[in-house]
């Protein structure tokens, strides 16, 4: 699947992935391969990228919003930090 990290200011991120696991604001939710549609809100928190089952990038988001959709996952955040 597609990934892509979007900040005001730039593109932090754009590649394949194997999963993305989010902080929702009720709560952590991870988007796999062919998940379904979905568009929700963001809170602040770790954003953990799985760029294969064993190898993981993390960012640190100040919230914003995700969409899921045709294998592809956009993230809009107002800041993030790769840490």
């Amino acid at each position: 699947m597609t990934l892509e990290i979007l900040t005001p200011e730039k593109k932090l991120y754009s590649g394949n992935v194997y999963g993305v696991l989010l902080p929702g604001i009720t709560g952590l939710f991870e988007v796999l391969d062919k998940h379904a549609p979905l568009v929700s809100a963001l809170g602040k928190g770790n954003m953990k990228i799985l760029k294969e089952k064993n190898s993981f990038e993390h960012y640190s988001i100040q919230g914003g919003f995700v969409e899921v959709l045709n294998n592809k996952v956009t993230v809009l955040v107002e800041g993030a930090v790769a840490i």
